[in-house]
């Protein structure tokens, strides 16, 4: 470890190495630490801060003697790797911290990464489920206790959140984001950052975050992943990058560009995105990486001529750091010695990825992440299976509960069958991106349900949602859906008919959402629509308990079933959380992040919508709509119903005029009318009726979760500033403008309790 101490020696008696309380003097210190590295460092050495790796061999094993694992291990060995991915346990990544502090030049070490996409062991709900919630103090620490465990694990920077506004459910990585709006989506953005950074990014159970993908990923045409982007200015500015901006604010540390283009140009090779805003207007001092492969992939985009031509074009455009293209390793040098690129943009790429490391502490003590009993006492801790319960509980959606066919009494001596494949799955209620986790792991809806059944409960599993899983083992499996096997139908049907209701959890592969999952039909896969309609012949008490990571087509469901749940992929405490749901120890509180479409036909389908120039209804058929369909979702953004009731009364605004820099109060009264104790999602809804750009027809600017015994009032206030009404204006500003707004206040995004005021600038 000599050569390190040494560069830690320079550092220290040149600028001090003393903690402060002074944020600012803490930054000009590792500035100033970071420059004095560089100016120490050889071109190959800068370069190869700048370039990640995926784990390619066993590291506790013998050295590769061979091919590219040989390649990547010398270039280890000599200071030319900034960081590994897919790394994973304190052993394996000491070894690998190792090889870089003690063995090479100046001892630079390695930062860390890998998905930490909702935990690492102890899984939480996928993030839309989280979303669901609405709470921002359980996402916050749903994604603590995600870094506390990938901290333990020697992880120090997690590839999260993805913060991609979505309004597509074909898109298998709307289960990886918050949903289809920019003002929710934005606060979840805000407080997963700030759970997995927590206050001081130096102490050791801390994980950098990364705000992804920059830019538009969610928008990509016909919801199928990795393809093209093309949107207006207007959506760019007002939809899409304001959960980006709040990551900035929260102080996020880096950023990873999207396999998308945006006008035309790949994002990984975008300048305006990541020079001209990213790092200019918004003054981001973290770094940015590369997604994987991404360089790369601007040669088939058609815009890289040859891979040095995609090298030079994603540093000039501001990628510090390049995933698994291996082209900054192999191709900046020449560029530099060429004159095509300059050593400038170089060295700004390389001090930005050695700030976040000396903000993390790593120079400090490169193996402050790597304690064998801590990873042994924090992984699987009963404390982060406790939270992430709760979590669980807490993203829970009640659809429908007609003739409060739920909760079911704990003492009652009613029949329950519980049918359905997903009903004793282990694995799949885990979801997708759960790299680090394990296999069948979670607690199933049997299991949960057994606890309450005193012995009135029988089990059928119908039908198999899939028959077998392809592919690499983990996150690039492959499904097969069982498309023909109703071999246990027969079982079900009896068991359905000799009981007083059935429990029904139904739904998607945990492999079925995610990353490169699109679908072209989002209803129940399989032959599971099938057996719920064959249930249904026999005994109509039915509860829909849903398992996906998207919103499904479930129109017939809708229709005849009483008592829907929708259950998302909640991760590791699953069937406890249902459990506790279905039987009323939870009170269900969850509110839907996207709308549900009535068919697949009205995607996308948000419910910020245009008004347009004809937006009817007309009894004419010269308006904007469908002839075979409504224009309204199955569910709206916003939707959740409780087992107790709630009235909304007297709305109040405090003035009808609202100046620049002032601010207004508008309230409601909220009662909870039913029988049971409650949580509802107040939502606050403004409409900006005449602007310089078409503005939504309502836009959510506020909620409050407000918990009520029965009979209970509360009055639920929002105030209104200026800031709250801006929006990016065609005069490529954000402002607020003056005129007319309207208030809508109410359970969703159908609110109708309605006032207004008006915007004045004096």
């Amino acid at each position: 470890m000599r050569k390190y101490t040494i560069i830690l020696l320079i550092t220290a008696f040149l600028f001090g190495c003393q903690t402060t309380n002074n944020s600012f003097n803490n930054k000009e210190i590792i500035n100033k630490k970071v420059d004095s590295l560089i100016n120490i460092m050889t071109l190959d050495e800068k370069i190869g801060q700048m370039n990640q790796y995926n784990g390619f061999w066993d590291v506790t094993g013998p050295s590769p003697k061979n091919g590219d694992a040989k390649i990547k291990y010398n270039n280890l060995k000599k200071g030319l790797v900034g960081s590994m991915l897919n790394v994973r346990g304190v052993s394996d990544i000491t070894a690998l911290q190792k090889i870089v502090v003690e063995e090479t030049r100046l001892g630079i070490p390695l930062i860390i990464g890998n998905d930490v996409i909702h935990g690492y062991k102890t899984l939480s709900p996928i993030p839309l489920a989280e979303a669901a919630s609405w709470d921002m103090e359980e996402i916050e620490n749903s994604a603590r206790v995600a870094a506390l465990e990938a901290s333990a694990a020697g992880t120090n920077w997690t590839f999260a959140p993805m913060v991609d506004i979505s309004r597509d459910a074909r898109w298998g990585r709307v289960m990886e984001g918050a949903g289809e709006d920019p003002y929710l989506g934005s606060l979840v953005a805000a407080a997963r950052v700030r759970g997995f950074q927590g206050k001081d990014l130096s102490k050791h159970n801390t994980i950098a975050a990364t705000a992804k993908h920059f830019a538009a990923y969610g928008f990509s045409e016909s919801g199928r992943d990795y393809n093209t982007v093309d949107i207006s200015k207007n959506t760019l500015y007002n939809v899409v990058f304001p959960p980006f901006i709040a990551t900035v604010d929260e102080g996020v540390r880096t950023f990873m560009n999207s396999f998308n283009e945006l006008n035309g140009i790949p994002a990984t090779g975008n300048s305006f995105l990541q020079r001209d805003i990213l790092k200019g207007e918004w003054n981001f001092d973290g770094f940015v990486i590369s997604d994987w492969g991404s360089i790369t992939e601007m040669i088939p985009h058609g815009y890289a001529k040859d891979k040095v031509h995609a090298t030079e074009l994603a540093l000039k455009a501001g990628s510090d750091m390049d995933m698994e293209s291996h082209l900054y390793v192999k191709k900046l040098k020449e560029l530099v010695n060429s004159k095509k690129v300059d050593i400038s943009l170089i060295n700004d790429a390389v001090s930005r990825i050695l700030r976040v490391k000396f903000e993390l502490g790593l120079f400090d003590d490169p193996y402050r992440y790597l304690d064998a009993e801590r990873e042994r006492k924090i992984i699987n801790h009963p404390d982060n299976h406790k939270a992430v319960l709760e979590m669980a509980k807490k993203s829970i959606v009640l659809l429908k509960n007609e003739n409060q066919l739920l909760p079911f009494k704990k003492e009652s001596t009613q029949k329950i069958a519980l049918i359905g494949a997903l009903a004793n799955d282990n694995n799949s209620p885990l979801g997708n991106w759960r790299t680090s986790s394990d296999n069948n792991t979670a607690v199933t809806v049997l299991e949960g349900m057994k606890k309450y059944s005193n012995n009135n409960l029988i089990y059928r599993k119908g039908a198999d949602v899939i028959t077998n899983y392809s592919g690499v083992v983990g996150f690039a499996q492959k499904v097969k859906i069982n498309e023909n096997d109703k071999s246990g139908f027969d079982a079900a049907r009896i068991a359905a008919k000799n009981s007083d209701v059935v429990v029904m959890v139904l739904g998607e592969d945990g492999f079925q959402s995610g990353e490169g999952r699109s679908r072209t039909e989002i209803d129940l896969p399989g032959v599971q629509q099938e057996l719920l309609e064959e249930i249904y012949k026999v005994n109509k008490n039915i509860v829909l308990v849903l398992m996906n990571g998207r919103p499904l087509n479930i129109d017939w469901a809708d229709k005849n079933i009483p008592s829907i749940v929708e259950a998302w992929q909640l991760g590791t405490q699953t069937g406890n959380a249902i459990a506790q749901v279905l039987y009323g120890d939870y009170n269900p509180s969850g509110k839907l992040p996207m709308s549900f479409p009535r068919s697949v036909g009205q995607i996308p389908i948000y419910y910020n919508y245009k008004n347009t120039g004809r937006p009817g209804p007309s009894k004419q058929v010269f308006w904007s709509h469908y002839n075979d369909e409504s224009n309204t979702p199955l569910y709206p953004f916003g939707y959740g119903l409780s087992y107790t009731t709630f009235e909304y009364s007297n709305i109040k605004i405090e003035s009808k005029t609202l100046k620049m820099n002032n601010s207004i109060n508008v309230s409601v009264e909220l009662k909870n009318t039913g029988k049971f104790k409650g949580k509802e999602v107040v939502q606050l809804y403004i409409r900006d009726r005449i602007a310089s750009i078409t503005r939504p027809v309502r836009e959510l600017k506020g909620f409050e979760i407000i918990e009520l015994e029965p009979g209970e009032s509360k009055k639920v206030n929002f105030n209104i500033s200026e800031r709250l009404l801006r929006f990016y204006s065609a005069n490529d500003l954000w402002e607020a403008e003056p005129g007319f707004f309207d208030i809508y206040i109410g359970s969703d995004s159908n609110a109708n309790l309605h006032e207004f005021f008006e915007l004045i600038n004096f």
